[in-house]
């Protein structure tokens, strides 16, 4: 299945901005994470389809799916 992953900020150095990436059936938002090896110590909201989602989300075809970073300001 494909999925639309944006990633966002400092997920993006070395990887992309935003792919279609091909995943089976069934995958998790955490399986992602875990695949495109992004620092657990930065991670922050996840939004699927513009709405925040838990990192235990099952994705499904189609699904847009948003990785973004710990935001840390003054």
């Amino acid at each position: 299945m494909v999925v639309n992953v944006k990633l966002v900020g400092l997920f993006q150095t070395g990887r992309f901005k935003q792919k279609d990436r091909e995943y089976p059936a069934g995958i998790k938002v955490q399986d992602v994470i875990n695949e495109l090896k992004l620092p657990q110590q930065h991670f922050g909201i996840v939004l699927v389809n513009g709405v925040h989602a838990d990192i235990d989300t099952v994705l499904t075809e189609g699904d847009h799916l948003v990785i973004m970073p710990i935001v840390d300001g003054g």
